[in-house]
């Protein structure tokens, strides 16, 4: 059989079959003589790896081999044979601790060639030449093995030892053969216990069949075997009661089986264990252990007053002072949750005065008092006491649930002399700020206890409290005795707090306590933030706010009023929200400066007078005034410094105009080639972004038809414009020298009829140039006010003239009695100031 096929590692090899013995490397032997009947025998090999635990079975039939006749073979067919070798036989066994008698015969090996040799056998090894030497040996000439002595199994479980067949002279016609010899187990050793003491803890009131513990115990015999095959039991308990345990026969386990384990009863178990092997069979050996098995405790009992009735005394007034201790039984173990004692108070502590707690070293309950007793009010109080567990009650099996103990406390009141007493001891007082000094803002007044009125006590506030009242010795009135203002420094938090004491004839004393709270007054006038304003020409309303340094309900929302008649006819208020209003004029008002009177009524009816100023400028943006205009007072306006320039430039340009006309009229006996494009040779706005470069032509010249605007034309072949153009710093002067041709200089070229027109351009020229360029280049020192550089620069052609009609244009009047224009020159007036003032 393959043994190492099914189990590698097999260290226990046996049979089910008694007539049959399997060797190491899987031979079959036979144990006896043996005859098949009909039917096929079988057998099982075990195969045991002890130290894994690993078993394994092999099923071998072995079944009467037919017999067969030569014609009935084939020749495919193979006789097995198996030839006898007597060099080979089956391992020797040897009883352990064997009586004899020694020498003890174990086995004989021979070889087959001893038919035709001589042969010598010998051998080596354990326990012949090898620790234990001498416990084997082998005779020469015939092959016998003998044992010298007995051998324990547990300390040589088996030998292998090799053996020779030699010749005379030295010749080895056999291969040296491997022997094992095996020492059968002996029951000799007893089962024994791990542990000298065995201790378990179990709860008590446990259910039957909760595990407590296992015993192990182990025997040195050859395990698998009878020998070592244990069964346990209980010999004995301590105390000698109804068994509370029980323990498996094959694993030692032990259980609860009372279902009754009381911890007050019997506190702990001792057991006296016994294992025996064969399994269990009297002729096996045996050995007993002590397994001891403790009770845990568990709240299964419940505390109860050692007294039900308690009565004690206490004087009155007295605080934080013990007047009881009471004690309770407790059946459950002393130091554990399920003794210590929760003491509670179920009834007659609605007021809190009493307290119990625990002494932790004797579970007694401490009883106190933490507010003092009157005794006018009740000369007895009776409180009801409880009693429970740290740890939460576990109901024991088959009982009932129990009530919580209590017991009844009856505490008497002993009447003292006591001071007087304020009632309420906290009184609070509210004032409102900035009251007069003395005012008075309540009573507070103390009783005796004795005689429940206030008669012979005298009052006094203690020195070194906040100076903010005082208290009449007599009547207890308060008064104040300084203006309560929350903007001082001590007064800021709003309130203070003032002892006061009482003292009776008998110089007993009380205390009481005044909460003096300052109420916010409306003492504050509300004011206009903001009282300087500048209003543009678009008039957009201002927004006027206030502040009241009060608090609500003694600030918003406010109410604003003009105060002057006058003024309110020519301004108005209209609500914005709560903190303000919007001041706009009613109509077209002159340009000026105008201090309106504003009064500011807070909720609380306080009323706040302002003055409100307001430029009111003729600007674009408020930046452009600098507030240097003539003030109106009752609705007189100021002119400003723009509007003074206005004036003179529009008297400039209406001078302007009538020399142009005088020196137009003069030239009427010629014949004047005057074109449409007059109307086109105006003032035009160029999109370029840049100026245009400078002209050096002598084709510049200026043009005679339109000698009153000032500019100059350009000649390209038959057409002719003009513009007006803006220069950098050029007067007319400089422009005219900087190699331009002036009408003069071109006479010689021209036609005789320019002459007329040239000498009127020439008093126009000398007249305006000097006062012209004085009022802009003053204009352009202003830094503040940076007016557009209005000068004469020369302009590539850039084609057509606009459509727009000139400024101050008059080159079309034939008649110098018509000048009903000046009537209509405001807006171009406006307009020239308009340019003026762009940036």
């Amino acid at each position: 059989v393959d043994l190492k096929e099914c189990l590698q590692t097999a260290e226990f090899i046996s049979s089910s079959d008694g007539n049959f013995k399997v060797l190491e490397d899987g031979s079959v032997y036979t144990t006896s003589a043996l005859s098949l009947s009909a039917e096929k025998k079988t057998f099982t090999i075990l195969l045991k790896d002890i130290q894994e635990q690993i078993h394994k079975k092999i099923h071998v039939s072995l079944v009467e081999e037919e017999k067969k006749t030569p014609k009935a073979r084939h020749a495919r067919d193979t006789v097995l044979k198996r030839t006898k070798r007597r060099w080979g036989p089956i391992p020797s066994v040897m009883i352990e601790n064997s009586l004899g008698p020694f020498p003890l015969q174990i086995q004989q090996v021979q070889s087959d060639t001893a038919q035709n040799y001589t042969i010598y056998y010998s051998a080596s090894g354990p326990g012949i030449d090898q620790d234990p030497k001498g416990l084997f040996y082998i005779e020469r000439e015939t092959g016998n093995i003998f044992a010298t002595r007995a051998v324990d199994r547990e300390q040589y479980p088996s030998f292998q030892i090799i053996c020779f067949a030699t010749t005379p002279d030295g010749y080895s016609p056999e291969v040296p053969l491997v022997h094992t010899i095996r020492i059968e187990d002996d029951n000799d050793n007893a089962p024994y216990f791990t542990q000298d003491l065995f201790e378990f803890c179990v709860p008590e009131n446990s259910r039957p069949g909760v595990v407590v513990g296992k015993v192990i115990a182990e025997d040195r015999d050859e395990p698998y075997t009878l020998h070592t095959t244990l069964k346990y039991r209980i010999v004995s308990q301590t105390p000698p009661i109804t068994p509370a345990f029980s323990v498996h026969g094959d694993t030692g386990v032990i259980s609860v089986l009372l279902p009754q384990l009381d911890r007050e009863l019997v506190p702990s178990y001792t057991l006296l264990v016994e294992v025996r092997d064969m399994a269990g069979q009297p002729f096996g050996l045996c050995t007993t252990g002590t397994v001891v098995i403790k009770i845990e405790d568990t709240n299964d009992n419940a505390p109860s007053f050692k007294q039900l009735q308690y009565e004690t005394r206490v004087e009155e007034n007295r605080v934080s002072v013990e007047i009881l201790r009471v004690s309770v039984v407790d059946l459950d173990e002393p130091g554990s949750p399920g003794s210590g004692a929760v003491y509670e108070i179920i009834r007659g502590n609605d007021d809190q005065a009493f307290e119990i707690t625990t002494d932790k070293n004797t579970n007694e309950g401490i009883l106190c008092v933490v507010k003092g007793l009157d005794y006018e009010s009740a000369k007895q109080r009776v409180l009801v006491i409880g009693v429970n567990n740290e740890a939460p009650y576990l109901l024991a099996p088959h009982s009932q649930q129990l009530s919580q103990s209590t017991c009844s406390v009856t505490v008497h009141v002993l009447d003292v002399d006591e001071g007087p007493v304020f009632k309420p001891c906290l009184l609070r007082l509210d004032v409102k700020e900035c009251e007069d000094i003395g005012t008075a803002i309540g009573r507070y007044v103390a009783e005796d206890p004795e005689t429940g009125n206030s008669e012979g006590i005298r009052y006094r506030i203690p020195p070194g409290q906040c100076n903010w009242i005082n208290i009449d010795d007599k009547s207890g009135e308060v008064r104040t005795v300084r203006v309560l203002d929350r903007d001082l420094g001590e007064m800021r938090r709003g309130q203070c707090n003032v002892t006061v004491l009482a003292i009776d004839r008998n110089g007993k004393t009380g205390t009481g306590t005044i909460q003096v709270c300052i109420i916010p007054g409306n003492k504050n006038f509300p004011r206009i933030t903001q009282t300087d304003y500048i209003m543009c020409r678009d008039r957009k309303p201002i927004c006027l706010t206030a502040q009241d340094g009060d608090e609500a309900p003694y600030s918003a929302p406010f109410v604003y009023r003009i105060t002057d008649r006058n003024l309110a006819s020519m301004w108005k208020l209209t609500p914005h929200d709560d903190n303000s209003w919007y001041l706009s004029p009613k109509g077209d008002l002159p340009y000026g400066i105008y201090e309106i009177p504003v009064s500011v009524i807070d909720n609380g009816g306080k009323i706040g007078e302002n003055t409100v100023r307001v430029n009111l400028c003729d600007c674009v943006t408020p930046t452009e005034c600098d507030g240097r205009t003539r003030q109106l007072s009752g609705g007189n306006v100021t002119l400003g410094l723009w509007a003074i320039l206005a004036m003179i430039l529009g008297s400039l340009l209406l001078l302007l105009i009538l020399i142009t006309i005088c020196g137009c009229c003069g030239a009427g006996v010629m014949n004047r080639q005057v074109t449409d494009d007059c109307a086109n040779h105006n003032l035009i706005i160029s999109n370029t972004e840049a100026p245009g470069e400078e002209v050096m032509d002598h084709n510049i010249i200026p043009l005679q038809n339109t000698c009153d605007q000032g500019g100059y034309g350009v000649k390209t072949g038959e057409q002719q414009t003009f513009e007006m153009v803006k220069g950098r710093g050029h007067t007319l002067e400089s422009v005219k020298g900087g190699g331009h041709q002036t009408l003069g200089s071109v006479k010689e070229g021209g036609q005789p009829m320019m002459d007329t027109c040239r000498y009127s351009y020439s008093e126009w020229h000398n007249f305006t140039h000097p006062r012209l360029g004085e009022k802009v280049h003053l204009c352009r020192q202003d830094e503040e006010q940076k007016h557009s550089e209005d000068y004469l620069l020369s302009y590539n052609y850039e084609g057509k003239g606009s459509l727009a009609g000139s400024v101050g244009c008059c080159s079309d009047q034939h008649e110098e009695e018509a000048l009903d224009f000046l009537d209509q020159l405001e807006p171009k007036f406006r307009t020239l100031a308009e340019t003026c003032i762009k940036r």
